[in-house]
């Protein structure tokens, strides 16, 4: 995959409020004796208007961490918060609210329905929930996303890279005030990775959303304003401007089996 464009923007957003934000944050999966401790006592702010990749090696806790400032999981103790909401403090319909409302997804499935068109999947998330969306910043995402020309077209008329791009936009176009990719790239080959990649990115510098990604792929994280790197359940490095080569050697000091250097 090639390397990604050079940002378009210094991000003055960094002294901004994070747009997330965890406090003293453990997560443990079962109990007792048989208990697994996820995330121990992560301390950790998302700045608004960038993008963030979290990596680490596998069982280092990077897809809970992502979960839980989500609030798609529960944390076992600490504090989590979206903005100024702390999400340990609210119920089951408030936090699906608030998902709705302020959050968007783009994972490894594409999650198309197929009897849709583009269009219609990029809508379905407002029209669910009985909202129209905003005509100015549709066109905007879309053309952002180069999806003008595929609008009509259902999921078994594009391509991989194409239905991603149409994920991306249907978590872009409710303009939450945070997007989560979980390996967006890992069905992808590598051209249209790097095209899904080089969109995220142009989220950030174009439209002023803010991105967090989980990765394993050195080259996925050099698109990224940030790494942040994850080892048994609590966040032992960071690194700004990263360059696939950079995040590469971080990741080796971390784990020594061989890292995959193309897209997942």
């Amino acid at each position: 995959m090639a390397g990604p464009p050079q940002s378009a923007s210094e991000n003055t957003s960094q002294h901004a409020a994070p747009a997330a934000r965890a406090v003293g944050l453990s997560k443990a999966y079962g109990s007792g004796d048989t208990a697994v401790l996820a995330l121990d006592a992560v301390d950790v702010a998302i700045d608004a208007g960038r993008f963030t990749a979290i990596m680490g090696p596998s069982g280092s806790g990077k897809s809970t961490l992502m979960h839980c400032l989500a609030g798609l999981d529960q944390a076992t103790s600490g504090e989590v918060w979206i903005g100024d909401t702390e999400l340990t403090r609210l119920g089951d319909r408030q936090l699906t609210r608030l998902r709705r409302d302020r959050v968007g997804f783009v994972f490894q499935a594409f999650n198309l329905l197929p009897t849709l068109t583009a269009q219609e999947n990029i809508t379905l998330p407002g029209d669910i929930a009985g909202r129209r969306p905003d005509a100015a910043w549709l066109a905007q995402v879309i053309e952002t996303l180069g999806l003008g020309d595929r609008l009509g077209h259902r999921p078994h008329e594009l391509s991989g890279g194409q239905q991603q791009r149409v994920a991306v936009a249907r978590a872009l176009v409710g303009r939450p005030a945070l997007i989560f990719a979980d390996e967006p790239t890992g069905n992808l080959d590598s051209r249209s990775g790097a095209e899904v990649l080089g969109f995220l990115r142009r989220s950030v510098d174009e439209l002023q959303q803010t991105v967090v990604m989980v990765t394993h792929d050195p080259n996925a994280a050099s698109y990224a304003d940030l790494v942040l790197f994850l080892a048994d359940g609590r966040i032992v490095d960071r690194l700004e401007r990263p360059t696939a080569d950079s995040v590469l050697e971080r990741m080796r000091r971390l784990d020594p089996r061989p890292a995959t250097t193309g897209a997942e």
